[in-house]
């Protein structure tokens, strides 16, 4: 009876770590591309950045795009691969109503 309440209680905490390890970027500090080179990726691709912030163990970027939508971005802090890239697109009723006043 033990083991098997050891068995699960293993089981459940692995599957609890890997659902937790894919909600974020788990990289030592040390390993970590500096802020420059977010700024500089960001530039690269013509994003007006208002705002980098640490979320969830990863860069996060807050702007516009060369479009102009607004932007969040999650980088893997080590890569500075792309984890997550969310945007806004503006609805046409929207436009409509910017050109009417």
């Amino acid at each position: 009876m033990q083991k098997t309440i050891a068995i699960l209680a293993f089981l459940t905490a692995s599957v609890a770590g890997s659902a937790q390890a894919e909600e974020g970027c788990f990289v030592p500090m040390s390993n970590w591309k500096p802020r420059e080179a977010v700024v500089k990726l960001a530039e690269e691709r013509s994003w007006d950045v208002r705002r980098i912030k640490i979320d969830d163990g990863c860069y996060e970027i807050k702007g516009r795009d060369a479009e102009g939508r607004e932007i969040e971005v999650k980088l893997q802090p080590d890569t500075l691969q792309i984890v997550e890239f969310e945007f806004e697109e503006e609805h046409e009723d929207d436009r409509r109503d910017d050109e009417s006043h």
